[in-house]
């Protein structure tokens, strides 16, 4: 008789993950691309751009319309 391996991943069931609550600072330049940064409210300024998510504002896309 054959069995599924133990490592087979159910693919119908959702990952349980706990809800994070994060926010955005988008800062703007008149001579390069504006950045974005992404964080969790509570995070101090001066940990935001050596622990959070910095990129240029145009590769972040809104969630839904990915959907």
């Amino acid at each position: 008789m054959h069995s599924e391996p133990d490592w087979v991943a159910d693919e119908t069931r959702q990952p349980e993950t706990p809800a994070v609550e994060l926010q955005s600072t988008v800062v703007r330049y008149s001579d390069g691309a504006d950045r974005c940064t992404v964080y969790p409210p509570d995070c101090p300024e001066t940990a935001r751009l050596t622990t959070w998510l910095s990129a240029d504002r145009a590769v972040f896309v809104d969630r839904d319309a990915m959907r």
